[in-house]
């Protein structure tokens, strides 16, 4: 097969492009940007939606992560070895993925939704933050969307087939992007979106899934004395900062 240097662009510099920003980005905001490595927190401003939207949102992000992960690092062969055929994982990744995107999606609305509606939280929303949720909004859509509609129409693709392997090539730095020339539009533009987010992620307020509170666990007690009146003597303190009780 021929590949053009458009193949070659799409399928191997823009995915190692990708990696580069991604890794190194990371890095460089770690260690010069500590104090901007957060998600800002909108939760003061609003609560009621926010109750609604974010566990829909994460934990509906979570099950198609790991979704990703077993579909995309896991080769087809080893599933059929440990008695799972095609035909059965086919349909439990379509329910479980479906239902995981959907939730995602609606989470997400709900999320945009409240930054747009509330007053507090949309002047807090960065131009940052926009770009931000254009790139993740467009790659589930897409995602969900490539599923569903090759589901709907009976013309399921077998992604496993060809974007899994490709995926894998591209961290045995043996890049085949012969593999993708014929791959289904709709799958491709879902994986040029998840390489611009991936590119931008670390620039953005999603560097939080990198972020664990693990000082906690090691992290000294904090020690807290009373002070009882006969340790304050016989002076006599300013007005506004009497003992509470006097």
């Amino acid at each position: 097969m021929k590949l053009t240097a458009v193949d070659y662009l799409l399928w191997v510099a823009i995915p190692y492009a990708t990696l580069a920003a991604c890794i190194v980005g990371h890095v460089w905001r770690y260690r010069y940007d500590k104090f901007g490595w957060t998600t800002r927190s909108s939760q003061i401003y609003e609560n009621r939606l926010l109750r609604l939207g974010s566990p829909l949102f994460h934990f509906g992000i979570l099950f198609v992560f790991v979704g990703h992960v077993i579909g995309l690092l896991i080769p087809e062969s080893w599933t059929e070895k440990i008695g799972i055929s095609e035909s059965m994982y086919h349909a439990g990744s379509y329910s479980l993925g479906a239902l995981a995107g959907i939730a995602t999606v609606v989470g997400l609305i709900i999320l945009i939704y409240r930054r747009r509606t509330v007053g507090a939280v949309f002047s807090a929303t960065t131009r940052n933050d926009k770009f931000m949720y254009v790139l993740l909004g467009l790659t589930l859509a897409l995602g969900l969307g490539a599923t569903l509609y090759g589901n709907l129409t009976g013309n399921a693709h077998n992604y496993r087939e060809d974007i899994a392997p490709w995926f894998r090539s591209i961290f045995y730095f043996q890049p085949k992007p012969e593999l993708m020339v014929h791959t289904p539009f709709l799958f491709k533009c879902h994986v040029l979106a998840a390489c611009a987010l991936f590119a931008f992620w670390p620039f953005s307020r999603l560097v939080h899934v990198f972020s664990a509170p693990v000082g906690y666990l090691t992290r000294p007690y904090v020690v807290y004395r009373s002070r009882d009146a006969k340790t304050l003597g016989e002076h006599s303190p300013r007005r506004g900062w009497e003992r509470v009780g006097q």
